[in-house]
């Protein structure tokens, strides 16, 4: 059991570092192609290497994209958030006004109920 864990464990660390290697935008492309050659052809000995020489910069890419995501997740709820029409105003907001109204002597009795039965039939 203790060497299956190892086993997927050892599967997630290369996937880990595959995906940092292909995400890393300052390497080019002979890197990544050499990188992912070289964990390929000597797994073992390529990852560990690959943590030794960039492992830093993996937990910093990582927090660079985290931000990234999470600031275009902001902006698209920004957008969205503006191009929502108004609703205007609500049924309790129409009511508190009729009250008030009614309160202050500015319309009658009759006026109010048929105001008020007009706004929660709408």
């Amino acid at each position: 059991m203790l060497w299956f864990f190892l086993w997927v464990l050892w599967f997630v660390m290369l996937f880990r570092i595959f995906g940092d290697i292909f995400r890393d935008d300052s390497m080019g492309g002979w890197g990544k192609a050499g990188w992912t050659v070289f964990v390929c052809v000597l797994p073992f000995l390529g990852v560990f290497v690959y943590l030794i020489a960039r492992g830093r910069g993996m937990g910093e890419r990582d927090v660079r994209q985290m931000r990234r995501q999470e600031e275009e997740f902001r902006s698209y709820v920004q957008e969205a958030a503006a191009e929502a029409p108004s609703t205007g105003p609500t049924h309790a907001d129409e009511l508190t006004k009729l009250a008030g109204l009614h309160d202050h002597g500015d319309i009658t009795d009759a006026e109010y109920e048929r105001a008020k039965a007009k706004v929660l039939a709408g």
